[in-house]
């Protein structure tokens, strides 16, 4: 499987964005996906993920402003933020796993297959 994340951007502090991560060469509806961000001079940190069953799972602080859901039939994954603050600012990535488990969803290591980043940047 390889990936593809779009849909980044420059958006105003309360503004939206969707971001899309697009797969191909697998069979994407069997993977858990998930969304990690990595702002400057910080690790890269779990916002959300979907598993193979279409459970979400997100972070205390963007449960209610993010949302994932997966489009199997196109095999894309879409991350709707709004409520966008400053702090959101990073380099957003996706990743795909093809034997993530409960325990290490939220954890890189949970993950095998990792596309390249998107920028959003959020203004004040």
């Amino acid at each position: 499987v390889q990936l593809q994340a779009s849909g980044g951007g420059l958006v105003q502090a309360g503004g939206s964005l969707r971001l899309s991560c697009a797969a191909s060469g697998g069979t994407f509806s069997r993977y858990t996906v998930g969304w990690f961000r990595q702002g400057p001079g910080t690790e890269r940190e779990f916002v959300a993920a979907i598993r193979w069953n279409g459970v979400p799972l997100y972070t205390d602080p963007e449960k209610g402003r993010f949302t994932i859901s997966r489009d199997s039939a196109k095999s894309t994954v879409f991350l709707q933020m709004n409520s966008l603050k400053p702090e959101d600012t990073a380099v957003y990535y996706c990743a795909a796993g093809s034997n993530t488990i409960l325990s290490n969803s939220r954890q890189k290591a949970g993950y095998n297959v990792w596309g390249q980043g998107t920028q959003v940047t959020v203004s004040s």
